[in-house]
């Protein structure tokens, strides 16, 4: 389960380095890609949870799964900045993606 979590973030990664470089450059960010790179992330966030559940329930996993969930609640932050047409905060986009990063770092750790 953890291994498909990892890919799962991983593919959400991707989706996210698209709409942050967009919304970097004060871009139009498609809707169509936030949704789907959020879906994606909350289907990582519980293979995640399950896994740990499950009895994988390292320091690092925990840690990680924190990390994800704080990442998740600047995600909705920036998708309610989508859905209200503005500008999204460059920060919050930079910090959105730094937590995310180093919350797979220790994913990845924790299933190693």
């Amino acid at each position: 389960m953890l291994n498909l979590s990892a890919v799962l973030f991983a593919v959400a990664a991707l989706g996210g380095l698209v709409l942050g470089v967009s919304g970097l450059r004060q871009r139009n960010m498609p809707m169509w890609l936030s949704i789907i790179h959020g879906i994606v992330a909350a289907a990582g966030l519980v293979t995640l949870i399950i896994g740990i559940v499950k009895g994988a329930a390292g320091s690092l996993l925990i840690t990680s799964l924190v990390l994800f969930i704080i990442t998740a609640l600047g995600g909705f932050v920036l998708f309610s900045y989508h859905l209200r047409g503005k500008a999204h905060p460059k920060g919050l986009i930079v910090i959105h993606a730094l937590v995310a990063v180093i919350a797979y770092v220790f994913l990845l750790t924790g299933i190693l």
